[in-house]
């Protein structure tokens, strides 16, 4: 009977496997696949023309990766510098676990809701208005959640005796985080910048209302700038162009994909014992 339910309960795990992994396949099929037809290397090195009828994709792809870069480089400092003060110096207490339900409750805020305080605090209140920056800074509120929890479930999941044997030997308890504990946690560190990164570049909602939908390559952080998120979502709502949009689509995909890789090798190559 026993077997009978073990042998029963893995397969029943086996098809929704098969199923989320068919859905995903299906997913990227069908927008490789249209995709695939409109990429050439004039779109993607020339600017969009008559509102992206005509053209490539450049500014788009300029936009995300500064809005993105930008993002993750306010978010990944304060987010694991947050996880190593919860895991490693904040002591069991009403304001810890309140920190901690803050978090949480963070992560599950709609991401209109922080595009609209992003534009009410960022846009307006800071006069920075449609902005790279005011983008930003909305996401980097939105990725810090997800980082500072993966942050610090890595960091606690490094084994205490490598903690106990640093101090041991006479290191500083900061010695002892920034040379022993951090090098272990990085792999699962990275997993959080891992998502982080597919977050920011696809967002539309929150980067709409804060970094515009302006086209033209933005130069300084100041600038207003058009994701390649909102840029498939301006070509497939207002209809301008089907085929642009599904390259768009991939290029977004693509790109995400490949930057997920180089981090999930050096992930890799950053684990204890790898050289």
């Amino acid at each position: 009977m026993r077997r009978a339910q073990e042998r029963a309960a893995r397969v029943l795990l086996l098809v929704l496997s098969l199923l989320v992994l068919a859905a995903l396949a299906a997913i990227l099929l069908h927008v490789l696949t249209r995709g695939f037809k409109a990429l050439s290397l004039a779109f993607l090195l020339e600017s969009p023309r008559r509102a992206g009828r005509e053209g490539g994709i450049l500014d788009p792809v300029v936009a995300t990766g500064y809005v993105s870069a930008l993002a993750l480089l306010l978010a990944v400092p304060v987010g694991v510098g947050s996880a190593i003060y919860l895991s490693e110096y904040a002591r069991r207490g009403p304001l810890v676990g309140i920190a901690r339900f803050g978090i949480d409750a963070l992560a599950g805020i709609p991401s209109i809701i922080f595009g609209l305080f992003g534009l009410s605090f960022f846009v307006i209140g800071l006069g920075l208005g449609w902005s790279v920056l005011s983008g930003a800074l909305t996401l980097t509120l939105m990725l810090l959640p997800t980082i500072v929890r993966i942050s610090e479930e890595a960091i606690r999941a490094v084994p205490r005796p490598y903690r106990e044997g640093s101090l041991a030997l006479g290191a500083t308890r900061w010695q002892t985080i920034h040379l022993v504990v951090l090098p272990n946690a990085a792999p699962g560190i990275l997993t959080g910048v891992i998502l982080s990164i597919g977050r920011a570049a696809g967002e539309t909602a929150a980067v709409i209302l804060t970094a515009g939908s302006a086209l033209g390559v933005p130069l300084t952080p100041l600038d207003p700038a058009r994701t390649l998120s909102v840029h498939l979502y301006v070509l497939a709502t207002e209809g301008l162009s089907e085929s642009r949009a599904y390259g768009t689509a991939a290029v977004l995909i693509l790109g995400i994909l490949a930057v997920n890789i180089a981090i999930a090798m050096l992930s890799r190559r950053l684990k204890p014992g790898r050289a």
